[in-house]
């Protein structure tokens, strides 16, 4: 093993050790911190998808490319999700789902 030293300086068991782990802490904080790339947020899709209208607004959810909740807000009211009637219908795809039902939640914490 070829060691390029400066005069004087020798390689200790803490010294590696502790080179060991400051290497692989530099290289989990850089993998940690890559940022999400063009292709990968075009596959994703939008997660949430807002419709404005007159009178409501339409809060789409996604999860890979599948809507599985939607929420509407109307002007006056409570908000209220649109839910299937099956949820095991589909794969929990509102898409495939025979009949949305309207859904409100009594009490949030």
């Amino acid at each position: 093993m070829l060691h390029c030293l400066p005069p004087g300086h020798a390689i200790t068991r803490g010294h590696t050790l502790r080179s060991v782990v400051l290497t692989a802490a530099v290289l989990s904080l850089a993998l940690y911190a890559a940022p999400v790339t063009a292709q990968e947020t075009a596959q994703r899709g939008p997660d949430v998808t807002l419709i404005e209208g007159e009178d409501r607004t339409v809060y789409e959810y996604r999860q890979n490319g599948h809507l599985r909740m939607v929420k509407i807000v109307p002007e006056f009211g409570p908000p209220y999700y649109l839910v299937p009637v099956n949820p095991s219908e589909g794969f929990g795809d509102i898409d495939q789902a025979e009949l949305l039902v309207p859904q409100w939640r009594i009490v949030e914490f």
